[in-house]
């Protein structure tokens, strides 16, 4: 806030597009981050969650009336200005009432219950850009792993005869020919089943670790592990945005996490940040958005999906999908997305696949 500078006035604004363009401006002369406007409107009994001021300025519809108002008191804009802000909208509102939209259709909707604003939305990568698996969610042998490409009978078999006493009867019978040709179809079945173990391990962007057994989640302090990696959930420290990243499990102490069992099989991750105390794991918008992100933020947001079922995968279990309870689109789940090997991919809500690729993991006790 810039002393003696008026607060901006949205009566010049001609279209919803002006309208948000003023309230960026307002949020830019109160000199406050999303998060300080939250605390403020918490403050003053308002609801106004981080993540939807920051929807509500992405946006070009205008928002509802109660945030609005929310908003201008949060800003600080002094006691007439959401009586001023509020006459603006309804009068850009009725203006579009031609049928197309309507203030309770298109220009009076939520905030967070719209898509995200393209620009954004070109920023989250989807799991198109990641490899793809089996329809049944499990690797397929591909050409490299046919017969025909495994090492020739001729290059495993001839060796053992080499070291064997002459044959003093009259020759080999059946039983033994038999046996020698069951030597190469055994050899290659191995190589083969090593194949398609190499590929699934692969698939799963589990390069270069072995497996471990996962550990199922239980109340206390965890570890939230990438399933098969050594990388960890965390947040980048300096940051306010709250989003949650994979890095190495061995620098994964912002925030640290626990897990808090719900009623009817659900789970609150619960996080506890040096910087931003205490909060909750959670999906903006209550899921609507496809590729919402995965983030840290204050608990009792009634906007955000908050609860979470840890549902086992494959047989044996390979890890534990993280699955939004509630979201406005179902069958998502907690992912890692653009490159999952590297450190510090981000994770957002995204179609559970059928092969779990970048979905599992693994709940580590905490000392």
């Amino acid at each position: 806030m810039t002393p003696g500078e008026h607060a901006p006035d949205p009566r010049g604004a001609r279209s919803p597009a002006e309208f948000l363009a003023r309230l960026r401006e307002l949020k830019d002369w109160s000199g406050l981050t999303c998060r300080e406007l939250s605390a403020r409107a918490e403050a003053r009994g308002d609801v106004l969650s981080r993540s939807t001021v920051a929807n509500m300025l992405s946006r070009t519809t205008l928002p509802r009336e109660e945030l609005l108002t929310a908003f201008v008191r949060a800003c600080g804009a002094g006691p007439a200005a959401p009586e001023r802000w509020r006459s603006v909208r309804r009068e850009l509102a009725g203006r579009r009432g031609d049928g197309a939209e309507t203030p309770e259709t298109a220009t009076d909707t939520d905030p967070e219950t719209g898509t995200a604003p393209e620009t954004a939305r070109e920023e989250l990568p989807t799991l198109e850009d990641s490899p793809e698996a089996s329809p049944e969610g499990r690797p397929e042998a591909g050409p490299e792993d046919s017969p025909e490409d495994a090492p020739a009978a001729p290059h495993v078999w001839p060796v053992a005869p080499v070291d064997e006493p002459p044959d003093p009867g009259p020759g080999p019978g059946p039983g033994f020919r038999i046996r020698r040709l069951l030597v190469p179809l055994v050899a290659v079945a191995a190589l083969l089943f090593a194949g398609v173990s190499v590929v699934a391990f692969l698939r799963d962007g589990h390069t270069g670790h072995p497996p471990r057994t996962p550990t199922a989640p239980a109340a206390g302090d965890v570890h939230i592990r990438v399933a098969g990696t050594d990388l960890c959930l965390g947040e980048r420290r300096g940051t306010r945005t709250g989003q949650v990243h994979q890095v190495p499990c061995a620098a994964a102490d912002v925030p640290l996490y626990a897990l808090v069992e719900r009623d009817g099989g659900r789970w609150r991750i619960a996080s506890d940040h040096p910087d931003h105390g205490a909060g909750c794991s959670g999906i903006p918008s209550g899921g609507r958005v496809p590729d919402a992100p995965y983030e840290d933020s204050a608990c009792g947001d009634p906007t955000r999906i908050e609860e979470f079922t840890l549902e086992p995968y494959g047989l044996p279990v390979r890890g534990y999908r993280i699955v939004p309870a509630g979201s406005a689109t179902p069958g998502r789940c907690v992912t890692v997305v653009g490159d999952r090997t590297a450190a510090w991919s981000r994770l957002a809500q995204a179609p559970c696949a059928p092969d779990a690729a970048g979905q599992l993991f693994d709940f580590d006790r905490r000392s």
